[in-house]
């Protein structure tokens, strides 16, 4: 089946929209698309505890909130006695000389009293559930930030989570006590499809899959996954040309999130998906179960512990065939990979690479450690989801930021031709896109995946002068801090220049100091966010390459809505057209492919690389593998990583 048609349609034809809007006059392209989404934000209703509607509308732009924080304005005690003794305060104020007078001072003496014993309590904000359902929470949560602060409990009903929007905070919470929270609620609600994978497990069972899994993310396997990513790249441009050749536009959260799969499937467990051009069950179970994923994520009311209900609920049972599906075809691949191991003659060394199979259920497998099939199982679905997830959400979202940008995407072009020209990006040749990546990295810094961290506190524990009790839920609002107007200048712009020159390090959350978290930070950051990083990086540098994108003059706005990551609302339709000079650009490829490979070969490999890569036959994995393993370290010690520091 051919699957093009999923995600590419006529202008005028796209998710029923009419090809005639009327567009409010006055507004951007960007502010009109951004418009609809906007519009549902403006609505929060939030009863905070002791702060009254007609006082917050006097509030001036540029308070000092900690002041009014410290001042225990939001604070239960503090708010209710001052509301309660103010009336009376000011009657007894109007005396001139009386004894009123002098009870009005010491009402205000008690009442500075009441502000200080309520300033040590932390500021808690009340809401109506209703309010959030239906719209990205990340949203309510940076309003509530922008009135309570970097530290404040939101409570619905008999629940509530601290949620922190302050680096130091985050800092404290992810690396400088790390030991004292766990992923918690995230656990409980990944359980179902990760079981004790890597990104939901605590404890002892996390220490041992993250010493196994880590190792098999060596620089050879990272090299060999360039070689893929451009292969994978390759065959979207395919699909991009066919919809550009019909003046078709593209849903590009469909396409990236596909692209997205067929890379994990082989990088994770050499199963080869091919969604970009057809489809089959089990892309539809995995398609399937992430949807369920997210939906558990966001959902208020857990019925599915409900034993029962599984298999009442239409829903519940797609999923339990979905993943019936899923854990048979997983258990086929790792039987076949035991075989494969088995037979060939390989010595396992440090940075094994299967000539065969390089993925890392191979590593696994040929590790020789001792594990379940249940827990391989656990492991891959870990990766799967979250290798796929994530890197479909920053692409999506970088497109939207560059679409209507054209002297960005003239910059990216520009560092494209100068690095790569016609060949696809070799490893050597990401660590010089340096401007692409920025643009990846400010996409992540205004798009972060996902917008919020789950931790629970596994003991007490202080936060800025707040206790904080054993099994309290914490929310870390990445979307906050990444959009905090007192932590970045022009906190809402897309500019990949603002994190300094493109000569020095990579943003990250050690350069932002914990302002920034691309891939979380601490003992539990993100594994793979090198091997994120460059599959982004290369498919970025690979479609800019061949084609300009515009936004498709009848899509629907593009909106926000929460899953495991940001998704839109009603997807990314962008036109793809060829970019200017493509004539020229084919012409340098197809003499490239005349001989222009070898010459490239022999100029960026090893010679010993370059035999192997010729005898390993024509699997892109294989030539690939063989490629990877002259690869020099050179390149790793320029980026500080000789020493394994990347992982």
């Amino acid at each position: 089946m051919d699957t093009s048609a999923l995600f590419v349609q006529k202008p005028g034809h796209i998710s029923g929209q009419p090809v005639h809007r009327k567009k409010p006059a006055g507004l951007s392209q960007r502010s009109r698309r951004l418009q609809t989404s906007q519009g549902r934000q403006e609505r929060l209703v939030v009863a905070a505890i002791g702060s009254e509607g007609k006082d917050k509308a006097k509030l001036k732009l540029g308070e000092n909130l900690d002041d009014r924080i410290m001042s225990g304005e939001f604070s239960d005690v503090g708010s209710t006695k001052e509301r309660l003794t103010r009336p009376l305060r000011k009657l007894l104020a109007q005396d001139p000389i009386g004894p009123g007078r002098v009870l009005a001072l010491a009402l205000a003496r008690v009442g500075q009293r009441w502000r200080t014993a309520a300033a040590r309590r932390m500021p808690v904000a009340r809401g109506d559930i209703r309010e959030i359902i239906g719209q990205p929470v990340f949203i309510p949560l940076f309003k509530l930030y922008q009135v309570y602060g970097g530290i404040f409990k939101l409570s619905f009903g008999p629940k509530n989570f601290v949620v922190v929007s302050d680096p130091q905070i985050t800092k404290q919470i992810l690396l400088t006590n790390a030991g004292a929270y766990s992923k918690g609620l995230l656990s409980e609600i990944l359980d179902f499809v990760m079981g004790t994978g890597l990104i939901p497990a605590d404890g002892q069972i996390w220490r041992s899959r993250r010493r196994a899994i880590v190792p098999s993310l060596h620089k050879k396997y990272i090299a060999a996954m360039v070689e893929l990513f451009g292969d994978c790249a390759l065959r979207g441009t395919a699909v991009l040309e066919r919809a550009a050749a019909e003046g078709k536009a593209v849903e590009m959260e469909n396409f990236f999130s596909r692209f997205a799969l067929d890379i994990i499937g082989k990088a994770v467990f050499n199963y080869e998906f091919d969604s970009l051009t057809t489809d089959d069950p089990v892309i539809q179970a995995v398609y399937t179960t992430l949807r369920e994923a997210e939906y558990r994520s966001t959902a208020f009311i857990p019925y599915w512990n409900i034993k029962p209900l599984l298999y009442l609920v239409p829903r519940q049972r797609r999923c339990l065939e979905a993943l019936q599906i899923i854990s048979d075809t997983l258990d086929e691949l790792i039987a076949k990979c035991k075989r494969l191991v088995e037979e060939e003659d390989e010595e396992f060394v440090e940075e094994f690479l299967s000539q065969a199979d390089p993925s890392i259920l191979h590593f696994l497998v040929a590790s020789g450690e001792e594990i379940t099939s249940k827990q391989l199982r656990d492991d891959l679905m870990t990766l799967l989801i979250a290798g796929h997830e994530t890197t479909a959400a920053v692409l999506t979202w970088t497109f939207s930021c560059i679409a209507d940008r054209p002297d960005v995407v003239a910059r990216i072009r520009e560092e494209v031709d100068r690095v790569i020209g016609d060949r696809k990006p070799g490893i050597e040749d990401i660590r010089n896109l340096r401007f692409t990546a920025r643009c990846i990295a400010e996409s992540q810094r205004l798009y972060p995946q996902p917008p919020v961290l789950i931790r629970r506190s596994l003991e007490p524990d202080t936060l800025a002068g707040f206790e904080i009790q054993e099994g309290q839920d914490i929310f870390i609002a990445t979307w906050n801090l990444h959009r905090s107007p007192q932590l970045w200048d022009r906190p809402d712009e897309f500019d990949p220049d603002r994190f300094g020159p493109l000569e020095g390090p990579a943003p990250n959350e050690v350069t932002e100091d914990f302002k920034c978290l691309p891939f979380g930070g601490g003992k539990r950051k993100c594994i793979g966010d090198q091997f994120a990083i460059f599959e982004s990086v290369t498919a970025l540098a690979m479609l800019v390459r061949r084609f300009d994108f515009a936004f498709a003059p009848d899509a629907p706005p593009v909106s926000m809505t929460t899953g495991a990551t940001i998704h839109t609302t009603n997807g990314l339709w962008l036109c793809p057209k060829p970019r200017a000079d493509l004539e020229e650009v084919r012409q340098r490829e197809a003499a490239a492919a005349q001989g222009g490979n070898s010459a490239a070969a022999v100029a960026h490999e090893e010679p010993a690389a370059a035999g192997a890569a010729s005898s390993a036959g024509g699997c892109p994995l294989q030539t690939a593998a063989a490629a990877a393993a002259a690869v020099s370290a050179s390149f790793w010690a320029a980026w500080g990583w000789a020493d394994g520091s990347w992982m």
